[in-house]
């Protein structure tokens, strides 16, 4: 794999973002939204490099939150239609969602009618907001309960046995969320359960958000099945659509650069951490790949690439490399936009990676860097 920048001339552990590729995605984004007459927002909690925002905003409709952080994030540094979805919302922080989100989500019935009379009250000043319900059509697409959220007894969502008609007055919308990193035909079932069961009562609605999930840039994605869906809820229904992916806006557009800070035998220690920097590769056992590197026994020269902390198991895994590595080296992983800087930690006083762009016209922008103070701020 070839890289639009130079490795060894950044400091390191730091998080790369290269400009061409995120275009890249997001022009693909931006054709579906046309082809399909939908429109495609920004789910935060995937990726929330701000800096990045106004050039996002070129392409997408707005920015998808899961509460009053994320909200106010997408509000200030996007525009755009600002939507949020949590499944319960904090007494206290309700009153500045309802002063900055274009539409609003309810979990449930029990939160819709606890919030009822403020939204509306809020609707009647403000005049654009929107409200809607998420539903759970009861049908899991993916073998991991973990990220399933139609798992038996999950919080997440209404059940057509516990779907209120009844108190539909003031909902315009609703929204599902239901898959995982999975390609259209996953959504596709997944909409036949839909409109088994609640397209009574679709036909009421204005809207429908078809949640996240969507891997929608990557290379073997079905484009044309999505297309299908969404015309066909839009006409049957005369619906506006909604998606809010998060990981198909940076999927393959981001690298974490490490260096080798010792060798001692097969164990490669780096100035990175799994557990601090990609913390998913523990979490849910994911391989990150790395530029030209193979899997264990692929290539010459196999090494197990470790953490600089002290816990056992932290570690990327087992990689090989054509040449010996030496102190100094410059090891890229893959992929590694997505779910890291949200969820990034300083676990054992490892420092946080800096931020960079690789700007399409070859200029390295150093975004952030952090230090001793950011580590001591969160404590």
């Amino acid at each position: 794999m070839s890289l639009n920048f130079e490795p060894n001339a950044l400091d390191t552990p730091c998080y790369v973002v290269d400009e061409a590729l995120l275009i890249k995605n997001l022009e693909i984004l931006k054709s579906v939204a046309k082809r399909a007459n939908c429109k495609i927002l920004l789910a935060q909690k995937a990726f929330s490099m701000y800096s990045l925002y106004p050039l996002i905003g070129q392409y997408l409709h707005g920015t998808a939150a899961s509460g009053l952080y994320e909200a106010r994030l997408g509000h200030e540094e996007m525009g755009g239609e600002t939507h949020v979805h949590s499944p319960v919302y904090r007494p206290s922080h309700f009153d500045d969602i309802l002063r900055i989100c274009d539409v609003i989500v309810f979990n449930s019935f029990n939160e819709w009618e606890k919030y009822r009379k403020r939204a509306l009250g809020a609707q009647g000043k403000r005049g654009n907001m929107r409200f809607g319900i998420r539903i759970n059509p009861e049908l899991s697409t993916q073998p991991n309960p973990l990220w399933d959220p139609c798992r038996e007894g999950s919080r997440l969502g209404v059940t057509l046995s516990n779907f209120r008609a009844d108190l539909l007055e003031g909902i315009s919308g609703i929204h599902f969320h239901t898959l995982c990193e999975q390609n259209s035909d996953a959504l596709a079932a997944t909409l036949e359960a839909v409109e088994e069961k609640f397209g009574q009562y679709l036909h009421n609605m204005q809207w429908l958000n078809f949640g996240g999930g969507h891997h929608i840039t990557r290379d073997d994605y079905d484009i044309d099945t999505l297309i299908d869906c969404i015309r066909h809820f839009r006409e049957k229904y005369d619906l506006e659509v909604y998606l809010e992916p998060g990981e198909a806006i940076a999927l393959n557009a981001g690298f974490l650069v490490a260096s080798v800070v010792d060798i001692s035998g097969h164990n490669v220690f780096l100035d990175a951490s799994a557990a601090c920097h990609i913390p998913e590769i523990l979490s849910f056992g994911y391989r990150v790949d790395a530029v030209n590197a193979g899997r264990a026994g692929e290539k010459e020269h196999t090494y197990t690439l470790a953490a600089p902390t002290c816990l056992s198991g932290d570690i990327f895994g087992e990689y090989s490399f054509d040449k010996p590595l030496k102190v100094d080296d410059r090891v890229v992983f893959t992929d590694s936009a997505t779910y890291t800087m949200v969820k990034n930690n300083t676990f054992n006083g490892v420092g946080l990676p800096s931020i960079v762009i690789a700007k399409k016209n070859g200029e390295i922008q150093v975004v952030k860097e952090f230090g001793y103070d950011d580590f001591k701020s969160r404590l």
